[in-house]
């Protein structure tokens, strides 16, 4: 990983965005920072695309990661959510190449498997996995959020 080892990590979404900031430290994941951003429902879809590229640059602004890894979209029935989704990686990978980062992107099964250990695993099972891999501060999170933190390490994990 270039510059340093902290990695801004994504579970992208236009409802709610999960991010999470994790570094290398010691050879251990550890846990800076995890948020869900949420933005209005009753907001035009590029008002929210707004809102939500604003809080990424706010974050890489503020964290300074050395990549940004994003989980890819896989969709089964909604392809205008799909759609949407993708257009917000877009601004998430546009606002990273602008700022030269290291751009990595994971599909879901890959961030089961660096996770759970297993492709298929539940969202239950990944929000279980989390607080055994890392620290976490003790606070409710969403699932997003939860996505975010298993992205980043899979990320981290798989870059040495």
């Amino acid at each position: 990983m270039p510059r340093n080892t902290r990695v801004l990590a994504f579970d992208p979404g236009y409802e709610r965005l999960g991010a999470a900031v994790l570094e290398k430290q010691k050879g251990k994941e550890v846990l800076l920072h995890s948020e869900c951003v949420r933005t209005p429902a009753d907001l035009p879809f590029h008002e929210r695309l707004k809102l939500v590229g604003a809080a990424a640059e706010a974050l890489i602004q503020e964290w300074q990661p050395g990549a940004v890894a994003l989980e890819e979209v896989f969709f089964e029935k909604n392809a205008k959510t799909a759609m949407q989704v993708a257009e917000v990686r877009g601004v998430l990978t546009y606002l990273a190449a602008t700022r030269g980062l290291e751009v990595y992107q994971y599909t879901p099964s890959e961030v089961k498997v660096a996770v759970t250990g297993h492709g298929g695993s539940s969202k239950a099972a990944i929000a279980l996995m989390v607080p055994k891999l890392i620290e976490l501060p003790k606070r409710p999170r969403l699932d997003d959020e939860l996505d975010a933190i298993a992205v980043g390490i899979t990320c981290l994990a798989s870059r040495r």
